[in-house]
């Protein structure tokens, strides 16, 4: 017989010729079902079109199963990535991800985090450990887990995972030094708290090499490919004498590539460069761009699971867990 109106949990329970009970736990608890029962719900409430009523389900077991996520930007492939990898732990655990982006901005980072504690989420995955005091006091419910992403966080009570961006930049000054460049650059765009790591580390290395500190370019536009270009042309009109140079991402580093191909700069013999975050076309491009390889989509999953484990009562095997990063010396440098 047709259901009039919204299709209710005594719909399906009728349908399926059980109670309401089993059909809430056959959505909030199907592994306290025999697969057998489960599978008829299922059926049912599938030709019903039934859909569950998350905010009723929450106010019965103070679970809301919404998981809130804040990273700084949608269309930056090595976020997407990251997402990948907390859906792939999260949603088979019947988890709903609740995202907002920051735009790389502390303060719309608070106001968003406010509006998504506003669904009640049962725990938060943020990018970064570089917080304002305010987003930091609306993390402070003690029942609230949160893992902090991308970085690595040294506060006690805190959980995090992710890799040392200072050491990743410091890698780059180490490998131009041991190639023999000692007119090194840093580039950078965007200049959130990792960029600015990277660079701290790459001067330091730099340092501890013997090496003269480099020239720096930094600039807060949003980073792309373009833009990389337009900032190489910068760099040459300012350092014509400059040897290696160190953008911090592999969109910049990619569009100064493409332009010294334009300019009929030979990479790396005219110049060598290299970016970050190995990028899926870094290793095709003409030269191969030398990079620090991220695991974000590994950071994606180990957060999750961490997460995982402190909504669940667990304790995780680490507060802090580092991932570690992978220098790929190609042939840009």
């Amino acid at each position: 017989m047709p259901v009039k109106g919204r299709v209710t949990i005594e719909d399906v329970a009728a349908a399926a010729g059980t109670s309401m009970i089993s059909v809430s736990r056959a959505f909030r608890d199907p592994a306290r079902l025999s697969p057998d029962l489960r599978a008829r719900i299922e059926r049912a409430a599938a030709a019903l079109g039934y859909v569950p009523d998350r905010a009723a389900s929450a106010l019965a077991s103070a679970r809301s199963m919404n998981v809130a996520v804040l990273v700084p930007s949608i269309t930056n492939m090595v976020f997407v990535e990251m997402l990948a990898g907390i859906d792939e732990v999260l949603s088979p655990e019947r988890y709903q991800i609740i995202m907002a982006t920051t735009n790389y901005c502390p303060m719309e980072e608070e106001r968003q985090l406010r509006g998504l504690l506003a669904f009640r989420p049962d725990g938060v995955l943020l990018t970064g450990i570089d917080h304002l005091p305010g987003t930091l006091n609306l993390l402070k419910t003690p029942a609230l887990p949160v893992v902090q992403m991308m970085e690595l966080c040294g506060r006690a009570g805190s959980y995090s995972v992710g890799f040392s961006q200072e050491d990743g930049g410091a890698a780059i000054a180490r490998h131009f030094a041991g190639h023999g460049y000692e007119r090194t650059g840093f580039v950078a765009a965007q200049l959130d708290p990792r960029t600015l790591a990277r660079g701290a580390g790459f001067r330091r290395a730099l340092k501890e090499a013997g090496l003269d500190a480099p020239y720096e370019l930094m600039v807060p536009d949003r980073s792309s490919v373009a833009l990389g270009a337009a900032l190489l042309d910068r760099v040459l009109a300012e350092c014509p004498d400059i040897e290696a140079v160190f953008f911090c991402n592999d969109d910049l580093a990619q569009g100064a590539l493409f332009h010294c191909q334009r300019r009929r700069i030979a990479v790396p013999q005219q110049l060598a460069i290299a970016g970050f975050n190995d990028l899926p076309a870094s290793a095709w491009t003409v030269p191969a761009l030398s990079t620090v390889a991220t695991p974000r989509y590994e950071i994606g999953r180990k957060s999750a699971a961490m997460l995982l484990d402190l909504m669940c009562g667990r304790a995780p095997e680490a507060a802090r867990l580092d991932l570690g990063f992978t220098l790929h010396a190609r042939e840009s440098s």
